[in-house]
């Protein structure tokens, strides 16, 4: 079955990488011509009243644009705005003549590492019209060169994108195997359907394919026990809505917080929570699956289930955030078979897992998921304290999951992504 599993990892990698793969990426690296670019071309601050002019170039550059309320939430009701001391920028345009040919988004966040507190940014949306990307290193550069940031994050680069972070003397996330997603086939014949459209293979193979795949899919799950499961006796699991993470949720907090070692974590408070995860005019669904034990909240996970991909049908659901007391192996393995039951009742076809130190997916890995793995790391980091960036070389220092920078905050599959992506 080690055969199947190799192509099964291969042929879903090309379909992830098709869709990390947007137009506005600086595809060709840096070495970009600027043969169209004749008029001058003006780097300032995004106002709000930019948001049409920001819609449509990533809607003439193949991304989704936002919406609105969205911006609002990102820049006017985000609770990480409340802790700074001046009015930090959205982001950053290239304009030229009036026109908006460049933008580069600007998100405020807080992190904890102990009992310090570091002012975060995240970049998002990087896009560039082809005859100005030489350009693009302005934006950039204008966000490493913004004040009062503590720690700068791009969590969603790709190969191209993680070249220009590097310029800007950003470091690859130490956290090992990171890049590697871990993932369990929910639904065996949809997602052989899947498989076979991406081939384009002729009708008459590709229900053949399907059928064939799907049965194999299927037959080495049952034999090699692919499924997290787990006896959730002395606990208690219940789902919840995103508006109802109430104030159980920050006494484990503030537990997380002070537990030793310590690590970098990103604000996990209930405002925090809520703010991250409620998106406005999502197509997908989030839910809180929560684990108690004895009356006390002893962990929780947080399972984003996306919309059926436009390009072939397929759904899945991830893993977005997920915590417990100490790292405690039972409730973490509780909440993992929780997640799996959850995506099924959902209708996805497949349960993802990106991230998490490695004592998290060591559990995973008890119950054989399938893996593949992105070309380059999609998560950079840079702290101005050159200690705190010596101190985050370590990987024992991370708790980095798709929780960290701007990777959940968007529908997935459908938003342009950080630095590129």
């Amino acid at each position: 079955m080690a055969s199947i599993e190799n192509k099964l990892s291969t042929a879903i990698l090309t379909m992830i990488r098709a869709r990390r793969k947007a137009p506005s990426v600086l595809d060709s690296g840096l070495r970009v011509s600027t043969s169209v670019a004749v008029a001058p071309v003006r780097l300032r601050e995004v106002l709000f009243s930019d948001f049409n002019a920001v819609a449509e170039l990533k809607r003439s550059w193949g991304l989704t644009p936002d919406s609105p309320e969205n911006w609002e939430r990102l820049w006017r009701n985000n609770p990480a705005l409340r802790q700074v001391e001046f009015e930090r920028p959205m982001g950053w345009v290239l304009e030229v003549e009036g026109r908006v040919v460049g933008y580069l988004g600007n998100i405020s966040l807080r992190y904890r590492y102990g009992e310090r507190e570091l002012n975060a940014v995240t970049s998002h949306g990087l896009v560039v019209e082809p005859g100005y990307r030489s350009l693009s290193l302005s934006l950039v550069a204008a966000f490493y060169c913004q004040k009062s940031a503590d720690l700068y994050l791009a969590t969603t680069a790709i190969e191209a994108t993680g070249k220009i972070a590097r310029k800007f003397k950003s470091d690859a996330l130490p956290q090992a195997d990171y890049a590697t997603v871990l993932f369990w086939v929910l639904q065996p014949y949809p997602f052989a359907q899947a498989l076979m459209k991406k081939l384009q293979l002729g009708s008459a193979l590709s229900v053949a394919g399907s059928f064939l795949t799907s049965i194999a899919v299927g037959t080495d799950s049952v034999l090699r026990r692919r499924w997290p499961r787990q006896n959730s006796r002395g606990f208690v699991v219940r789902e919840i809505s995103v508006r109802e993470i109430g104030d159980e949720f920050q006494a484990l907090w503030t537990a997380k917080v002070n537990e030793t070692p310590q690590r970098l974590l990103a604000d996990r408070s209930p405002a925090a929570l809520r703010w991250h995860f409620d998106v406005p005019h999502d197509r997908g669904t989030v839910r809180v699956l929560c684990c108690n034990r004895n009356g006390e909240l002893a962990g929780y996970a947080v399972i984003r289930n996306e919309p059926p991909n436009e390009a072939n049908g397929l759904r899945r659901s991830i893993v977005a955030d997920m915590i417990a007391r100490q790292d405690d192996s039972a409730v973490l393995r509780i909440l993992l078979a929780a997640a799996y039951d959850h995506a099924k009742q959902a209708g996805s076809h497949i349960l993802e897992v990106l991230g998490f130190p490695h004592n998290v997916r060591r559990l995973c890995l008890e119950w054989s998921p399938y893996l593949r793995k992105y070309p380059e790391c999609p998560f950079y980091y840079k702290a101005t304290d050159p200690i705190m960036h010596q101190l985050l070389a370590s990987d024992m220092a991370w708790y980095a999951s798709p929780f960290d920078g701007d990777t959940t905050l968007w529908s997935f599959g459908t938003a342009s992504q950080g630095l590129g992506g």
